[in-house]
C-alpha cells in the first residue's frame, strides 16, 4: 500500500478529531461549507464559460497557424525549436492544453530533447494568465481589470524569454 493512498483519509480523520476536540459540530460545518460553495460557483461559472468560449474561438479561427508561419523564420534565426511555439501562445490561455502540447513534444522528441526541456521550463516559468484573471477577478466581481492583464502577459513573455536563455545556457543548445 502506498502512502499516497492514505494521506487524504488521514487528513480527513485529523480534521474530524480536531473538530471534536474543539467542540465543533464537524458535520454541520461541512454542510455550511458546501452551501457556501454553491454561491461561489454561481459567481465563477459565467466567467469561466466566457473564457472557454473565447479560447475555443481563438483555437478554431486558425489564428495560431497564421502566427506560426509568420514567426517560423525568427525561430530558425535564433535557433529555437518551433515545436514549442504553440506552448508559448497557449500557456497564458489554458494550462491543460499546454500540458497536452508538452506531452506531445515528449512523445515526438523525448523529455531530454531541446524541445522537451524548453517546453518543461516554459511550463514552470509562465502562468495561465487569462484563467487566473478570469477566476480571481470574476469570483469577486471585478469587471475592470486595469493593467493586470497586461502585467500578467508581460510576465509570461519575460518567463518565455528567460526560459529560452536558461535552457540555452544551462543545457548548451
Amino acid at each position: 500500500m502506498q502512502i499516497t493512498n492514505i494521506i487524504i483519509p488521514i487528513l480527513v480523520l485529523f480534521i474530524i478529531v480536531y473538530g471534536i476536540y474543539k467542540h465543533v459540530n464537524v458535520y454541520d460545518e461541512f454542510i455550511d461549507g458546501t452551501l457556501e460553495s454553491f454561491d461561489m460557483i454561481r459567481h465563477i461559472f459565467p466567467c469561466l464559460l466566457a473564457m472557454i468560449l473565447g479560447v475555443n474561438i481563438f483555437l478554431k479561427s486558425g489564428l495560431i497557424d497564421l502566427i506560426y508561419y509568420i514567426i517560423k523564420p525568427l525561430f530558425i534565426l535564433i535557433k529555437v525549436p518551433i515545436d514549442v511555439f504553440p506552448m508559448m501562445i497557449m500557456r497564458s490561455i489554458s494550462g491543460t492544453s499546454t500540458l497536452a502540447i508538452l506531452n506531445n513534444i515528449f512523445d515526438l522528441f523525448g523529455p531530454d530533447s531541446y524541445s522537451g526541456r524548453l517546453g518543461s521550463v516554459i511550463q514552470g516559468a509562465t502562468d495561465t494568465t487569462f484563467y487566473v484573471i478570469t477566476l480571481y477577478f470574476g469570483s469577486i466581481g471585478v469587471k475592470k481589470i486595469r493593467y493586470a492583464l497586461w502585467a500578467g502577459l508581460f510576465a509570461d513573455l519575460i518567463g518565455i524569454i528567460a526560459s529560452v536563455i536558461v535552457v540555452k545556457i544551462y543545457f548548451g543548445y
